[in-house]
C-alpha cells in the first residue's frame, strides 16, 4: 500500500458555484506533491482531529496558513498578528504531538515549522519587516518570493537538497528561539533561519517555504520513504 500521509488543512470561509460558507479547505498543492511523492494524501479537518485517527497515518504533513496565537509561546500579539486561527492550533498541536509521541515521519511548512518550533518550546519573530537585517520573505498577497537558501553542511536537508536550493518564500514571521530538540538546517541570504530538523528522530524536518510550490519533489519523496 501506499503510505498514508495525513495532511493538516485550513477553515475558512470558502466560495464556489452558489455556495459562500465556512469550509475545510487545503491548496491542491499539498495533496498533489505527496500523491506525486508515492503517498496517498489524507487531508484532516480543523476541529475534528484526534491522537486517535493521527495513530493510524503512516507519515503528517502540518501546511502553511495563518499566525500561531501567540499566547502559545508566552507573547501578546504584535500590531501585525492579526490573523489567528485558535480552532487550528488546537487540531494541529494535537496532531503533531500525537506524531511526535508515535515518532511518524514529519514534514512541516511555513506556518507548520513555526508551530513545530512552539511545540517543543520555542518562539517567533511576529513580523520579520521590524527586524533591520531581514530582508523581503513575504512579497504580497498570492505571491512567493524566490530565495536562495543555504543549507548545513552535515545535516539531513544538506545530504538531501546539496549546499543550496532555490525556495518560494511566502511569510511574515519567523523562528526566534529554536526549540532544544531542533537544529537550524538552512538560512536565507539575510540570516533568517529557513529549517530545521529534529536529527534523533525518524524524519522531522521543517521549513519556512513552500515546497509543494515549483516542481522540486525531493522534500516530499523523503518524507514519503520514511513514512513507508
Amino acid at each position: 500500500m501506499r503510505p498514508l500521509i495525513g495532511i493538516t488543512t485550513y477553515r475558512e470561509q470558502a466560495q464556489w458555484g452558489t455556495w459562500h460558507v465556512p469550509a475545510v479547505l487545503l491548496p491542491a498543492s499539498y495533496a498533489d506533491a505527496v500523491a506525486a511523492a508515492g503517498g496517498e494524501p489524507v487531508l484532516l479537518p480543523t476541529g475534528a482531529i484526534s491522537a486517535e485517527v493521527v495513530g493510524r497515518l503512516d507519515g503528517l504533513v502540518v501546511a502553511g496558513g495563518a499566525d500561531v496565537d501567540p499566547a502559545r509561546y508566552g507573547r501578546p500579539a504584535g500590531p501585525h498578528t492579526t490573523t489567528l486561527r485558535p480552532e487550528r492550533d488546537e487540531s494541529e498541536v494535537t496532531a503533531l504531538q500525537a506524531a511526535l509521541d508515535r515518532d511518524l515521519p514529519v514534514l512541516a511548512i511555513c506556518r507548520g515549522m513555526q508551530l513545530l518550533n512552539v511545540v517543543l518550546g520555542g518562539d517567533l519573530v511576529q513580523h520579520l519587516p521590524d527586524v533591520e537585517t531581514a530582508a523581503i520573505h513575504d512579497p504580497g498577497a498570492g505571491r512567493y518570493h524566490r530565495r536562495e537558501v543555504r543549507t548545513e553542511p552535515g545535516t539531513g536537508l544538506h545530504r538531501l537538497l546539496g549546499p543550496t536550493v532555490s525556495v518560494a518564500c511566502h511569510h511574515h514571521q519567523a523562528l526566534d528561539r529554536i526549540a532544544a530538540e531542533l537544529t537550524a538546517s538552512a538560512w536565507a541570504e539575510d540570516g533568517v533561519v529557513e529549517a530545521v530538523e529534529a536529527a534523533d528522530r525518524r524524519f522531522c524536518v521543517a521549513v519556512q517555504w513552500h515546497p509543494e510550490e515549483g516542481v522540486d519533489r525531493r522534500l516530499f519523496a523523503a518524507h514519503v520513504a520514511a513514512a513507508g
